[in-house]
């Protein structure tokens, strides 16, 4: 079973994603914000990360910066999640090693076209 990081700051999402993804037969992980999610990742690298944005002590742009830099930090496909929509945020993300990027709100057929784009099922 694949594993996936879930990383936002609500609690909400994280269910919303959590179901969807438990549904696709992954395994969740959550984190609340980046740091958080960054010593989940020098535990245990997962094999997807569904990432927020905005968050607080991390944000998610700073956190894939800093993933990609640690031991195996190449290896999670990420899929940013979040309200920013304009051009620029996207090429920001991709820049800094996003794989895909989803728009909030989600369901689940966003989540399984993305996830099936990027080679996750």
């Amino acid at each position: 079973m694949k594993q996936c990081l879930v990383v936002d700051d609500s609690s909400v999402i994280r269910k919303v994603a959590r179901r969807i993804l438990e549904d696709l037969n992954f395994e969740i992980t959550e984190a609340e914000d980046g740091q958080q999610a960054l010593d989940v990742c020098r535990q245990t690298m997962p094999d997807a990360i569904l990432l927020d944005w905005n968050m607080p002590v991390m944000d998610g742009l700073e956190f894939l910066t800093s993933l990609r830099g640690e031991a195996g930090g190449e290896k999670p496909v990420v899929v940013f999640c979040t309200t920013e929509n304009d051009v620029a945020h996207i090429a920001r993300a991709i820049r800094a090693g996003a794989n895909e990027y989803i728009m909030k709100p989600f369901d689940r057929e966003i989540v399984e076209a993305k996830f099936q784009e990027v080679g996750l099922i």
